[in-house]
């Protein structure tokens, strides 16, 4: 249960005190479980690319090690996700990502009319852009996957040609590609966002700057945690 609408905070859950002047934005859970489903999604994509494009192929070598690590790299995508549900914290952000609220469409509608300023974005603790990349690639993932097993398997599922099953296999490992480097770009341009993911903590000030719904859902929790605190 959450305290207030939109946040993703467990009620009466306990939280580790914060740095001077930072914001704690993540646990170690949710940091986790972010690098090593980049990892994972990194080699997948380095494997992909030495058996698709020749030069890389004959460079590199060793075909067959290649493929390997390539499958077995994909296989194990949503591992990390799926040990990371084990955490409280965790499941919580879920929750959060998984929520559209009213302020995530003007978040795109500022967007769309390349209206930059903080009071024209306003963002929760993730905005409406992180919202719908974490869901496409989540959707991305699984169709990765099932058309990966249908190569792999082929008399899994005998109507549904080999063939078809790589052509959505290539195309979507190029939407992918494209769709990863515009996160990293991002994230290549925001150093206190990737500090966040690091460490754990961002400062105040960024935090106001790009997701002031946020903190006023943290203060609304801390508020709600208090008041039962001194009711018992």
């Amino acid at each position: 249960m959450r305290s207030t609408a939109g946040s993703t905070t467990p009620t009466g859950a306990m939280k580790r005190p914060e740095r001077s002047g930072r914001v704690r934005r993540f646990g170690r859970a949710e940091r986790m479980v972010h690098r090593a489903t980049g990892l994972l999604m990194l080699l997948c994509l380095a494997g992909a690319a030495c058996l698709y494009f020749a030069p890389l192929a004959e460079l590199v070598g060793r075909r067959h090690l290649v493929a390997t690590v390539h499958e077995w790299s994909g296989i194990c995508l949503p591992v990390p996700l799926l040990m990371g549900l084990l955490s409280r914290d965790f499941r919580a952000e879920l929750r959060g990502l998984n929520r559209f609220a009213d302020y995530d469409r003007q978040w795109l509608r500022a967007v769309r009319r390349r209206q930059t300023w903080p009071e024209a974005r306003p963002a929760g603790k993730f905005n409406a852009g992180q919202k719908i990349y974490a869901g496409w690639i989540a959707g991305a993932v699984l169709v990765m996957m099932f058309t990966g097993l249908l190569m792999w398997f082929m008399g899994f599922l005998p109507y549904i040609s080999r063939t078809s099953a790589i052509f959505v296999h290539d195309c979507l490992a190029w939407a992918i590609t494209v769709v990863l480097i515009g996160h990293m770009r991002k994230a290549y341009q925001d150093p206190e966002a990737r500090l966040g993911m690091r460490t754990g903590y961002v400062s105040r000030s960024w935090a106001v700057r790009h997701h002031s719904r946020w903190l006023r859902e943290e203060r609304a929790d801390a508020a709600a945690a208090a008041a039962r605190t001194d009711d018992v």
